[in-house]
């Protein structure tokens, strides 16, 4: 690989994203995720600082069994050697040289008020310090790349010191230097000078490390490309401490989409949001919807002005064709909805009611002016598709979908005044129903009233419908929609089942949260009879 023409696409999840707040990643979820990232056809993926954190060493340790990359290689991340220890003699030194990483980031400070408080030495002997590790790991056969940090802060402090960091390690053998904005506290303008009076003064390979503090770490990364970086540094979905790090999808996905510049191997992008979203459930931590190019809200539309341009063009309300990232369009149907909005909507749920006769034109105002009501008395179908479709069903073939006839359902919780603290409070529920012609008076113990329905229904249903066997209540979510009522409230709840396979969101709303709770129970498993076409 010719490093000094190729542009490099370096990925610090695994060690600067992983300083992220409540972020904890064990080697094995270390090992899965750089398996993602060589999926998207990063150049580099950091993987962590053997040596000085036994986790890192592991990982390095299994890295070298059991990963397979195709197209990237891992770096290991440290410090250069401390002030008066020779590079060959430092044990910091020693463990990135064993760690078997082809490639050795090492961080230097070019900060000169760094130098002097935090490690406590002269700028000459910095200077030293950079010379020295540099080429010995370059001696030992490794590529180097120095990350200058605290650089910008440095160069507006004292610039000709914090050029002649770079110029010491370049000279000793770095490939790149990445200037880190380690504070986050740069703008787009300001990364562009700097970058630019490096280029010409300091005759090194520039990098860009960018902290997302100013809410401008994308920005300031393409700015530093505009300016002549060729290696930019980043995190997946944008991990990091503080507010985090440059998101690299959102920095690769420009370069590619806007600015034509070919960054990752052919075809390799369409994987992103797919590993985005992968990474976020290792991490543990939910995909952020509004995350651009990748979020699930990204290329959704709710205004019925959007949906009506988007029937006629999907350009006229999208920067971009969804499918280069590999996300998708979505219409949301809410008070806003138009004519167009249920047409789009209900054709994305294959219900086509895009008819010009008179019928159909009175259909779609029906389930319009519906929608609106029922949005306006709590209901929200942007995030409930499956109740949505139950409504167009009803709509279009003139009757509810049903496979239940209720006859009643109750639910009564009882509280011993002297229980303990750890003993919960039981709740009962019984169902009255018929299914498959057969009617079944189910009682259901849970350790609250929905889940004790939930229970009950269940047990009732699956007696007629071996199906429900396999649906499960994965989320459900209560919100207050008048809170000047107290607990007289009208209540919103959102429940999500799975089949294992697949989920999908049903909503119900009611004078009290059971209510509620049971219109969006009965619509889970409504939607799921209906999905495995019983």
């Amino acid at each position: 690989m010719d490093l000094h023409g190729a542009f490099h696409v370096y990925d610090t999840t695994l060690r600067d994203g992983a300083q992220q707040e409540g972020l904890n990643l064990s080697v094995a979820d270390k090992l899965s995720i750089a398996r993602q990232l060589d999926g998207l056809g990063v150049g580099y993926i950091e993987g962590g600082w053997p040596g000085a954190n036994p986790k890192d060493t592991e990982f390095f340790r299994r890295a070298a069994q059991e990963l397979d990359l195709e197209h990237a290689r891992l770096a290991a991340f440290g410090a250069t050697r401390r002030a008066g220890v020779k590079a060959a003699d430092d044990p910091l030194v020693a463990a990135l040289r064993d760690s078997g990483a082809s490639v050795v980031t090492l961080v230097a400070k070019s900060h000169d008020r760094h130098v002097e408080l935090a490690l406590r030495t002269t700028l000459e002997e910095n200077l030293a310090m950079v010379r020295d590790t540099v080429s010995h790991l370059r001696a030992e056969g490794q590529t180097v790349f120095l990350d200058a940090e605290h650089f910008f802060d440095g160069y507006r402090a004292n610039r000709a010191y914090a050029l002649e960091v770079l110029r010491t390690a370049y000279d000793a053998g770095a490939e790149v230097i990445a200037l880190c904005d380690t504070n986050g506290g740069m703008l787009p303008a300001w990364v562009a000078d700097v970058v630019h009076d490096v280029r010409e003064n300091a005759e090194v390979r520039v990098g860009i490390h960018c902290h997302n503090d100013t809410g401008c770490a994308v920005a300031n990364t393409l700015a530093a490309v505009d300016a002549g970086a060729t290696h930019v540094q980043g995190t997946i979905n944008g991990y990091g401490e503080r507010t985090g790090n440059a998101d690299l999808i959102a920095v690769v996905a420009n370069l590619e989409l806007k600015l034509d510049r070919r960054v990752l191997p052919p075809g390799l992008l369409t994987e992103a949001t797919r590993i985005a979203h992968a990474v976020a459930e290792v991490t543990n931590f939910p995909p952020a919807s509004r995350q651009p190019y990748v979020g699930s809200s990204a290329f959704t539309h709710k205004a019925g002005l959007h949906a009506s341009a988007i029937k006629v063009d999907p350009d006229l309300y999208q920067h971009m064709d969804p499918a280069a990232v590999g996300n998708d369009m979505r219409l949301l149907v809410s008070d806003m909805a138009g004519r167009a909005s249920i047409e789009l909507k209900g054709r994305e749920l294959g219900f086509d009611l895009s008819g010009d006769s008179p019928d159909d034109k009175a259909l779609v105002t029906r389930i319009t002016e519906r929608v609106k009501r029922l949005e306006n008395r709590g209901y929200t179908f942007e995030a409930a598709d499956a109740s949505f479709e139950l409504l167009l069903a009803e709509e279009v073939e003139g009757v509810r979908p049903s496979y239940f006839e209720v006859e009643s359902w109750r639910v009564i919780t009882e509280t011993l005044t002297k229980r303990s603290a750890d003993e919960e409070a039981v709740s009962e529920a019984t169902v009255k129903l018929k299914a498959g012609g057969v009617r079944y008076v189910v009682t259901g113990e849970g350790n609250g009233p929905v889940n004790a329905l939930d229970h009950a229904l269940r047990e009732a249903i699956v007696q007629a419908y071996p199906q429900v066997a396999k649906f499960e209540l994965i989320d459900y979510k209560v919100r207050i929609l008048d809170q000047g009522h107290g607990t007289d409230a009208i209540t919103r709840v959102l429940i999500e089942t799975s089949d294992g396979e697949s989920s999908w969101v049903t909503v119900g709303v009611g004078a009290n949260v059971i209510e509620a709770s049971w219109g969006a129970l009965v619509d889970g498993l409504t939607f799921g009879l209906r999905k495995h076409e019983v």
